[in-house]
């Protein structure tokens, strides 16, 4: 049986915290911050925790190693 790969995408962007959630950087970020508010750029700073159904998905299809 193959062993199981981690995607080299997901790694790059995907992290697990130590109980097991899935930290993702904030969306919406990279470019066209000219009609953003100022509000919303400083929201969006750091990282982002994901919901649970994704990051089911995250976890079982991308890293499956952790």
């Amino acid at each position: 049986m193959p062993k199981m790969k981690t995607k080299s995408s997901a790694k790059k962007r995907f992290k697990l915290t130590a109980s097991g959630k899935v930290k993702a950087g904030q969306a919406g970020k990279q470019h066209g911050m000219i009609k953003r508010t100022n509000k919303q750029i400083r929201n969006k700073r750091g990282t982002t925790t994901l919901s649970e159904c994704d990051a089911r998905v995250i976890r079982k299809k991308f890293l499956p190693n952790g």
